[in-house]
């Protein structure tokens, strides 16, 4: 059997594809033949790919027989759509849009959950959890034995980025109006976003919790293995092109012992952890690069069971595509 895997990226021109496939030939993944995948507005168009232009075709006339793993980078919509083809087709497929149920492709993060892996049956089905739960996953994961965990209160800051291209162009235009003082008109946003903090990310239910706030305590719980876990999650739209920023607080049923944390913390993969007295963020530190950064770490101000950190890490390379590759390095022995 070649020890090369043909892949196809759905997506391939959005935010996160295009990270996806450029962190592909970074990691010198045993690509063969790359197939890049986008809707019929984004096809014709081409991605820079070890040096070549590779011409973007459309989704709805690939035959995912031609592949042994395909990547989801687009939205809910494309997952749903297009993954039936490729599973009847006998490929793998590494899905980033939350779409698919638990029991069909469960999350998973390889410093936190690798194990789940192992049980899986082909044609394997995986999905890699939103940014904000992949990287709380990676700094919970050497925790674990150290504390017993009541609950997570997490307030997300997420960069526009989160939703694709569109969120981008839109914060560069209302900045680039309020600097020339020109009239202000949302138009992906509805409201300002330039220079603001929105208190919601998509629409709330009844209950007033977005879909995103549920997806990321439903996505931590399961990648924790613990479905009983108490988690409270706010996410807020911050001004930021790239780079999530979370203010975590971690309840813990005894004292917390910070020396052993930051230990922890310290030989954690894919942590990098700050010096005390100073502190991460998304510009200076996180963006392009593969690890989640973390400062702040203390008690809480008068109860010693409570640890407090602040996390940053690049949402679209870290948070997601480098996520979904890691995953796709774990099945190579089981794809080639």
């Amino acid at each position: 059997m070649s020890q090369t895997l043909d892949i196809a990226v759905v997506g391939a021109t959005g935010t996160v594809g295009e990270t996806l496939v450029q962190i592909l030939e970074e990691r010198d993944f045993p690509v063969g033949t790359l197939h890049l995948l986008a809707s019929s507005e984004s096809a014709g168009s081409s991605v820079l790919y070890r040096g070549k232009n590779v011409r973007v075709r459309e989704v709805d006339e690939f035959d995912f027989a031609k592949v042994q793993l395909v990547f989801f980078a687009a939205g809910p919509a494309a997952t749903l759509s297009f993954a039936p083809r490729a599973t009847a087709t006998g490929c793998a497929l590494i899905d980033l849009s939350g779409a698919l149920p638990a029991e069909q492709a469960p999350q998973v993060v390889p410093e936190a959950n690798a194990e789940v892996l192992a049980g899986l049956k082909q044609p394997f089905q995986i999905s890699s959890p939103s940014s904000a739960a992949t990287l709380l996953a990676v700094v919970l994961a050497p925790l674990r034995q150290l504390l017993d965990l009541r609950r997570v209160s997490v307030t997300a800051s997420l960069a526009v980025s989160a939703l694709g291209r569109e969120g981008v162009t839109e914060l560069a235009r209302q900045t680039a109006e309020l600097l020339n003082a020109r009239p202000l008109e949302p138009r992906f946003f509805d409201r300002q976003m330039a220079f603001n903090l929105l208190a919601q990310v998509g629409t709330p239910d009844a209950q007033g919790h977005t879909l995103l706030e549920k997806r990321l305590v439903r996505e931590l719980r399961e990648v924790l293995a613990q479905p009983a876990l108490k988690i409270s999650a706010n996410c807020i739209q911050a001004p930021v092109f790239f780079g999530d920023s979370l203010s975590v607080t971690l309840e813990s049923s005894r004292s917390v012992d910070l020396a052993a944390v930051n230990a922890a913390l310290e030989a954690g993969e894919g942590i990098e952890l700050v010096d005390a007295g100073d502190y991460p963020t998304p510009v200076g530190d996180a963006v392009g690069q593969d690890v989640v950064y973390v400062g702040r770490v203390r008690h809480g101000v008068d109860e010693p069971s409570e640890l407090n950190l602040w996390l940053t890490s690049d949402n679209v390379r870290k948070g997601a595509a480098l996520n979904a590759v890691q995953v796709a390095e774990l099945l190579i022995k089981r794809l080639v």
